[in-house]
């Protein structure tokens, strides 16, 4: 329900953003007769059974796979561990370069799948491991090698990982006001704009696209945040790929409160956003 709910919060499309989506439904086949262009973000969110091709994309003449049919919109795993361990390590690269390439004997193809990467999973096969209310019944076996089925170089991608509670008996049809979509979204936007002249100089428009040098020049820390991210790194085992993670979720936390610079609960908030591996996958 809540990853459903995420293209309700998302900027909206830039017309260049549309066409270039309905571009790629175009060659994939899937674009309705009614709808000459699109002008909301995809989500997308295939079963676990889907084939590697079909989830990258393919085929003799090869068309766009579900990662660029995401493109600019969402893409949603739900239960990982359940999809085929080959298809998701083929994950690595489009999320890392926004790209995809499929070489066939008569030449290459590359389509664009800048997407949003959305998953969720049990915590183990039972999916009672680590609850204070109900007891495991999963063996340390079992637990591993569910958990295995999600490999560190791919979850080292995945930018925020939080544990997510069910939900108590008595919040269950809560009337309690909280925040709209339309609300969350005035603020995206507000951070988009911020993003958008921040990089116009770069030749990009959003935190996410950072370089390695951009980030060194557009995320600088003072010297508690230095402080705090050295400490979790140390205690963490963090990785290098992780270092630019958080600076770029600090640097959007950041956009959102509005400040010009990342103070240290932007970084510390970012850091708590990056536990979920080091629980779960540290043996």
């Amino acid at each position: 329900m809540i990853a459903r709910r995420i293209p309700s919060i998302l900027p909206d499309l830039t017309f260049e953003e549309a066409l270039e989506i309905t571009k790629i439904h175009s060659i994939a086949g899937t674009l309705k007769q009614d709808t000459p262009i699109i002008t909301t973000r995809p989500f997308r969110s295939p079963h676990h059974t889907i084939s590697g091709v079909s989830l990258v994309g393919g085929g003799r003449v090869p068309k766009p796979g579900e990662i660029s049919l995401a493109h600019y919109g969402v893409l949603f795993l739900d239960e990982l561990p359940e999809f085929n361990q080959h298809s998701l390590e083929v994950l690595r690269g489009p999320l890392e370069d926004g790209i995809v390439t499929i070489s066939r004997v008569n030449g290459s193809f590359t389509y664009p799948c800048e997407f949003m990467f959305v998953s969720s999973m049990n915590p183990c096969p039972c999916g009672f491991y680590g609850s204070v209310d109900k007891e495991c019944t999963c063996t340390p076996q079992a637990i591993s090698k569910y958990m295995g089925k999600i490999s560190g170089p791919l979850l080292d991608r995945i930018d925020i990982q939080i544990e997510v509670s069910p939900v108590k008996y008595e919040k269950l049809g809560n009337d309690e006001i909280s925040e709209s979509s339309e609300t969350v979204k005035k603020r995206v936007n507000s951070a988009r704009k911020i993003q958008i002249e921040r990089y116009k100089q770069e030749n990009i428009y959003s935190n996410s696209s950072l370089t390695p040098k951009l980030i060194s020049k557009y995320c600088k820390l003072d010297s508690e945040g230095k402080k705090i991210l050295q400490t979790a790194f140390e205690k963490m085992g963090l990785s290098a790929r992780a270092y630019g993670r958080i600076l770029k979720v600090a640097r959007t936390i950041a956009d959102l409160d509005n400040c010009e610079n990342i103070q240290k609960t932007h970084i510390a908030e970012a850091i708590q956003y990056r536990s979920l591996d080091k629980k779960y996958w540290k043996n």
